[in-house]
């Protein structure tokens, strides 16, 4: 009897585990099946090399073993994936390999370089579709600007490939006989890259492809809330390190959240950092890379303004003011978040930018006449609305503009503000764009005449004054702020002249 009784509690205790077992693997068939990676309609994230489950660190092989984060689409807020992030220990690991592959990297001559970056383009080309696909997924922005941030990357990496041939100093006239005076730029080695929510692929790839052509290593944490992009990114960048026979830490990632991100600021051995973000979370990057003597290009954020004149033509207005305040649902730098207008045609513009705005196709990202996308997060959807209700408290309402009378009154209203990133002004009359771009006009980085204050091109150094930053990434001589400076000074004679003249015998 006893035996029997021990036998049936042991077949019992069997299938209750059993049961528990399959429970388990249940409820993990079921949060795996919910995924929109493991879903038909977005097979093609797999494309990507993207899995369910993927791994956050990539310093030449891939890794990560901290937080395990979920990745949510913000336009139906399901989990897409899931990205394992860094731990300190393993972005002391990271730092260290990533030094380690500079000593390589900056032995290749420039122009070398810039074959590796331009393989890089050419591998952003070929996935350019599926990757813009990603990143409206995973941020938020319609479909065409997805694969236009995309395209900025490439852009970069072909001025990038040209600048390989052309970064260098000046031979300055020496006042020393059989002297030669010369400025040698050379990389200043660990570029760490910190970018976020709103382009996570376009920042990076202004740093990235210039960072690289300079001699630089990267070392790149993209935003806790676009993992899925960085990680995608990183793979393209890799193979084409690997299949060059090149250290992938050249390139290396690792996400995190703020942990990571403090770790970069304070490190010594990042020898410059870029910081895209807030101005309140760039003030505190800006101190701890400060507290180091260390190097820093910010990019923050913007309070940009529309300035409308009574000569502008309103057919160039409309379009632009509602592309630059709706485009990316209004969560680029450069959008449009003051408009000014001359007391003249302050009526006019209101009544036809409320017709505009009703026309505003809002809805699915992916669906081809969507205009307006939703928020990156739900944070920002309360941020939103708050600020509307605040407007409203203040005596505005949904539709309003503000008026002015002089030149004078709405340039001084355009730099009355603590930021200075993008603005424009929409006139005919040449005299007051060349005051506008003068002196006591704009105090912004980006001025312009007749266009949105939104859509730089990547020729342009990108950046802004005051509490913008006044970092500069991209084209022009933004190369600069990736390379130290030396001024040399090479005796050929046989003599010891000195500078000024003077004699010491």
């Amino acid at each position: 009897m006893q035996r029997c009784l021990t036998l049936t509690l042991a077949r019992h205790t069997r299938l209750l585990l059993r049961s528990k077992f399959a429970l388990v693997q249940c409820q993990q068939w079921v949060a795996m099946s919910s995924l929109l990676i493991n879903q038909p309609k977005y097979v093609w994230l797999k494309e990507l090399g993207l899995s369910e489950d993927n791994p956050g660190v990539y310093n030449g092989s891939w890794g990560g073993s901290g937080e395990v984060i979920t990745s949510y689409c913000p336009a139906n807020n399901e989990p897409i994936a899931r990205v394992t992030q860094a731990t300190l220990a393993e972005y002391e690991e990271t730092v260290q390999k990533t030094k380690e592959a500079w000593k390589l990297w900056a032995d290749i001559p420039a122009p070398k370089r810039g074959e590796i970056v331009r393989q890089i383009g050419d591998a952003l080309r070929k996935k350019i579709k599926v990757l813009g696909s990603l990143v409206s997924l995973e941020m938020g922005k319609i479909y065409v600007e997805g694969v236009g941030e995309v395209q900025e990357y490439v852009d970069v990496c072909d001025y990038a490939v040209g600048l390989s041939r052309m970064i260098g100093g000046p031979i300055l006239p020496s006042e020393r006989p059989g002297h030669a005076l010369i400025e040698q730029w050379n990389p200043v080695g660990l570029v760490g890259i910190i970018t976020a929510f709103n382009f996570p692929v376009a920042v990076y790839g202004w740093n990235n492809a210039i960072a690289l052509t300079c001699g630089n290593v990267c070392l790149w944490k993209g935003a806790p809330t676009t993992p899925l992009t960085s990680v995608a990114v990183t793979k393209i960048v890799a193979e084409v390190l690997e299949q060059n026979n090149l250290p992938g830490a050249i390139c290396s990632m690792t996400c995190g959240g703020a942990d990571i991100g403090t770790a970069m600021a304070k490190d010594e051995r990042v020898d410059l950092l870029s910081f895209t973000g807030s101005t309140h979370v760039g003030k505190m990057v800006a101190m701890m890379v400060q507290e180091r003597f260390g190097r820093k290009l910010l990019e923050l954020g913007g309070n940009n303004a529309i300035i409308v004149f009574e000569d502008a033509d309103l057919n160039l207005v409309v379009p632009s003011a509602v592309f630059a305040s709706v485009g990316t649902a209004g969560q680029r730098c450069t959008t449009t978040r003051r408009l000014m207008l001359h007391e003249s045609v302050h009526d006019t513009v209101v009544e036809r930018l409320a017709k505009a705005y009703k026309q505003v196709r809002i809805g699915d990202p992916w669906d081809p006449s969507t205009l307006y996308g939703p928020l990156h997060t739900k944070q920002a959807v309360e941020q939103y609305l708050a600020a509307i209700e605040q407007a409203k408290q203040q005596g505005g309402t949904v539709v309003c503009g503000g008026k002015f009378k002089t030149e004078e009154e709405a340039f001084a209203w355009n730099n009355e503000v603590k930021q200075g990133l993008s603005s424009s002004i929409f006139t005919k009359d040449l005299g007051r764009v060349f005051r506008w771009l003068g002196p006591k006009g704009s105090d912004c980085g980006i001025v312009n005449v007749n266009i949105p204050t939104s859509g730089a091109e990547i020729g342009g150094a990108f950046g802004g004054e005051k509490h913008t930053g006044g970092g500069r990434e991209s084209g022009s001589d933004s190369w600069k702020q990736y390379m130290r400076r030396s001024t040399c000074t090479i005796n050929y004679s046989k003599d010891l002249p000195l500078a000024q003249g003077i004699k010491f015998e």
